[in-house]
């Protein structure tokens, strides 16, 4: 019988080693698997790469990750956040480094690597400090910069709702770049709010199919982490 379901939060990040790339799905607060992310900051896991929108508010979560020293280097649209200077300091001090990814084009690198596509061209950005050092191209009139696809070792993701199969689906803004990334890793976990049985998500409902995805710890919104 299938069931990606695992007991606490502890099994469902265990392997998550040193060096390891990790995508974090979230867009500002919404659909971010926070407690997924405190989680992995206790571990004391370092040299991490994260992917994701942003680099972290001002506490918990992503801020957590910077704060305990396990982030080496971030690839993100938005590196620094209304009310935290904590990505800032940490970058001006050398600490920490910063590909800086417009954020179509993260979506899009991101969305490519779940769909098998090594690299593709865009004109998003070209003619700027973004494209130095990139393959460019001119294609129907217009310069375009070659963007390879960004993939994972892990996935870290929120839900909505999931069945034991690990098809999900989101709710509202909670979408965001969940889906995308539980394609892109080589592992998928994912924190649901609602555990539901299986048949209860319909098959036109399923945003993420289960097979994107590995373990599932059922995190009812509010819960402390395990």
């Amino acid at each position: 019988m299938i069931d990606k379901f695992v007991p606490d939060i502890a099994t469902a990040i265990a392997g998550i080693h040193d060096g390891a790339r990790i995508m974090i799905g979230g867009f500002g607060a919404i659909g971010l698997p926070n407690q997924l992310i405190d989680a992995v900051a206790e571990t004391g896991v370092k040299e991490l790469t994260l992917i994701a929108n942003n680099a972290g508010a001002a506490f918990g979560g992503l801020a957590m990750l910077l704060k305990t020293g396990a982030v080496r280097k971030v690839v993100c649209s938005y590196p620094r956040s209304a009310g935290s200077t904590l990505f800032e300091d940490l970058y001006r001090d050398g600490k920490i480094e910063l590909e800086l990814v417009p954020q179509g084009t993260l979506a899009e690198r991101i969305r490519a690597a779940s769909a098998g596509v090594p690299a593709f061209f865009t004109p998003t950005a070209a003619g700027t400090q973004l494209a130095h050092g990139k393959e460019t191209r001119e294609i129907n009139g217009k310069l375009c910069v070659l963007e390879h696809a960004i993939f994972a070792d892990f996935a870290l993701l929120e839900c909505w709702q999931a069945d034991r199969w690990g098809n999900l689906t989101y709710r509202l803004a909670g979408r965001n770049f969940n889906p995308i990334m539980a394609g892109a890793a080589k592992l998928t976990i994912v924190q649901a709010q609602h555990k539901v049985e299986l048949g209860e998500i319909a098959p036109d409902d399923v945003m993420t199919p289960g097979i994107y995805v590995n373990r599932v710890v059922h995190v009812p919104y509010g819960d402390p982490v395990l």
